[in-house]
């Protein structure tokens, strides 16, 4: 069974969540693992049991640096409007970056293939993780982290679109195996910077409104269990719905 996890990164951890990891001022450790603080893991799925390093993993190139980052949408550009247990999440795209898995979200939440699911993993210093179809059903709780969108059986994967965006606070960004092209439906949204994910993981938005809601989201996340929710804890993703900002 694949489940996503978190891997430890070539830099130090903060905050041990299973097996292989250490406190600050350690040697880098190897296996699954949470950050918090300067260190970070990586998000990945793999088996019930600590994951290889990915080191070593062949990225794709680089997007050009010479582009500006918006800081906000302009008026009339797409946004996507997370209703949440905790309150609304609004977040803005970047398609010059990552256009694929900007469409690939857009398409999704237009669908309503996110409604109703929940953020199953939440690391506390790190990120909060949610869109997998699997989290909408309590009776397959242990399941989550192993769903995504899937076709005629197979599941859909997006290319990996590896750039210059930072995993800063606020980022949304895509998570994935071990295989770079691996993205699906399941997504993260940083709570604090971690630069170990930078140019591994496609981040391809950024919350505008509401990143205080995924501050009280993360905090039902266990960090001595790499980030696992209890189930009827776990927050809901009651709807999300693409519109235009502003949006109030």
């Amino acid at each position: 069974m694949r489940r996503w996890l978190l891997y430890c990164s070539a830099l130090a951890v903060v905050a041990p969540l299973s097996a292989g990891c250490e406190q600050p001022g350690s040697p880098p450790p190897d296996g699954a693992s949470g950050a918090s603080g300067s260190g970070s893991g990586e998000l990945a799925k793999n088996e019930n049991k600590a994951p290889e390093s990915p080191t070593g993993e062949e990225k794709t190139p680089e997007a050009p640096k010479d582009e500006p980052l918006a800081d906000s949408p302009k008026a009339g550009e797409d946004v996507a409007v997370l209703e949440t247990g905790k309150g609304k999440i609004v977040v803005m795209f970047y398609p010059s970056k990552a256009p694929k898995s900007v469409e690939n979200f857009k398409q999704l939440v237009a669908s309503g293939f996110y409604n109703g699911t929940r953020f199953h993993r939440c690391i506390p210093g790190f990120m909060v993780q949610g869109g997998d179809p699997k989290s909408k059903d309590l009776a397959k709780s242990g399941e989550w982290g192993t769903g995504g969108n899937t076709k005629d059986g197979k599941e859909v994967n997006v290319p990996a679109e590896f750039t210059d965006l930072k995993h800063t606070r606020g980022v949304l960004s895509m998570a994935r195996s071990s295989d770079p092209n691996s993205g699906s439906s399941q997504f993260f949204i940083m709570v604090k910077d971690t630069p170990a994910l930078d140019g591994q993981y496609s981040a391809f938005g950024k919350v505008v409104k509401g990143i205080e809601v995924a501050d009280e989201i993360v905090k039902t996340g266990d960090p001595a269990d790499n980030g696992a929710v209890v189930p009827k804890e776990a927050i809901l993703l009651k709807s999300a719905k693409m519109a235009k900002w502003p949006v109030d």
